[in-house]
């Protein structure tokens, strides 16, 4: 990376960030519409991994997860808790007595297929370019994420798929939302952020947020003093700290690594 500079700037990238954390769905992970056959699917994992037929529908599973999510949630908030968070395995065990019989790692492996069966998932264009780059570099990488365990094991098949490890985020500098019962945009997932940095002795001026929301990714990481840029699908104008992957990497200055390269 060198003395390489910020577009416009001259400012080293080392100088100006030296962490950098991205949120997970819609940032890093593209999340699209699950496959046609989705019934059939369900019915098909029912039969493998619980041996038996479905007693449940996919939709009625959905509705009956929704309203004991609805009901933590209720419980959470009257507890105080901001934008509450569950933790998806203890739902579906509560819906489906069944699974809570199920081995830690079969139970990890069925809701890992169920995900499968309501959505798709790959890695955005040109994500796996810039995180190789960055990986390489003198930058400390970290995830603040609204996510479930599933979602660790997308990315890190995604990342997989094109060479990359999981390892390149420092533990220190994740935030997962399923782990501590609450969710961005609450406040004190930044400041659980802004506090880890500041042990490895990093302000948040040096820490830039990517992030595909405003609500969610921006805003938050702004009112706890971090830089931030919104990711876009399309790109957007110049002048704006905002745009897609090949408009973050001019804005790091970064040369990305092109497929075949790494």
């Amino acid at each position: 990376m060198g003395g390489a500079g910020r577009e416009g700037t001259g400012v080293p990238l080392m100088k100006q960030f030296r962490a950098i954390i991205f949120d997970i769905y819609q940032t890093l992970l593209e999340d699209g519409p699950g496959p046609p056959n989705a019934e059939a699917r369900w019915q098909t994992l029912w039969k493998e991994k619980l041996k038996a037929v479905a007693r449940l529908t996919l939709a009625d599973f959905a509705v009956a997860c929704d309203q004991a999510i609805a009901r933590e949630h209720t419980s959470a908030r009257e507890l105080g808790i901001d934008y509450p968070e569950i933790y998806w395995p203890a739902v579906a065990c509560e819906v489906l007595p069944e699974l809570g019989r199920l081995p830690e790692s079969e139970l990890a492996e069925f809701l890992f297929q169920y995900a499968q069966i309501w959505h798709t998932i790959r890695l955005f264009p040109y994500a796996a370019e810039l995180l190789s780059s960055l990986s390489k570099m003198e930058v400390l990488l970290g995830l603040a994420s609204n996510c479930q365990p599933h979602t660790l094991r997308e990315l890190d098949t995604a990342l997989g798929s094109v060479g990359l490890p999981f390892s390149i985020f420092k533990p220190e500098l994740c935030f997962f939302s399923f782990i501590h019962g609450f969710a961005k945009p609450n406040p004190h997932v930044f400041r659980s952020l802004f506090a880890r940095l500041r042990k490895l002795r990093i302000s948040p001026a040096e820490t830039l947020m990517v992030g595909d929301r405003l609500d969610n990714d921006i805003d938050p990481a702004r009112a706890q003093g971090f830089s931030a840029w919104q990711l876009t699908r399309l790109p957007m104008d110049k002048g704006q700290q905002s745009g897609d992957w090949n408009q973050l990497a001019t804005y790091l200055n970064v040369a990305m690594v092109k497929s075949g390269q790494r």
